[in-house]
């Protein structure tokens, strides 16, 4: 039996390298939104006690200073907060821009296994006419040899 052979091997090898790089890129993606994600959260659990230590600072004796800097901080941290959330948009911008590119990139790959695949079942029909043809022509040099030694 002959061997088979992909005359786009070489294609087929490049869009494999080019799906693991953007699995590759896809989870740096979703681990630099993760991160983003949890400074946010950070943020806000900041933002929280700053608004405790303002409660606690209202009730007990009053320092104008103190409930000042804790007003100052509260929205310095309402300023963190939405510049965070934008960073947080940005990296899902980049983690969606990651998956349809992982998308478009895996797509072709299969394009690509399905072509070889049809190519091989091709390859198998031809090899098993060729069988066919060869066990024809050894039938008939058989026969023919039978005929003439009778």
């Amino acid at each position: 039996m002959a061997r088979f052979r992909y005359r786009m091997q070489s294609i087929l090898d490049i869009k494999l390298k080019m799906e693991t790089q953007a699995k590759q890129n896809f989870a740096m993606a979703r681990n630099a939104l993760d991160e983003e994600e949890q400074k946010l959260e950070r943020l806000k659990t900041r933002r929280a006690e700053y608004e405790e230590k303002g409660r606690e600072l209202l009730s007990g004796s009053l320092n104008v200073m103190d409930i000042t800097f804790n007003k100052q901080a509260l929205l310095r941290m309402d300023e963190f907060i939405v510049s965070q959330k934008a960073c947080v948009k940005r990296a899902e911008a980049r983690l969606e821009a990651a998956r349809e590119q992982l998308q478009e990139v895996m797509k072709e790959r299969k394009t690509h296994e399905t072509l070889k695949e049809k190519a091989f079942e091709a390859f198998l029909m031809e090899e098993k006419q060729r069988e066919s043809k060869e066990i024809d022509e050894l039938t008939s040099y058989l026969y023919a040899s039978k005929v003439g030694e009778a």
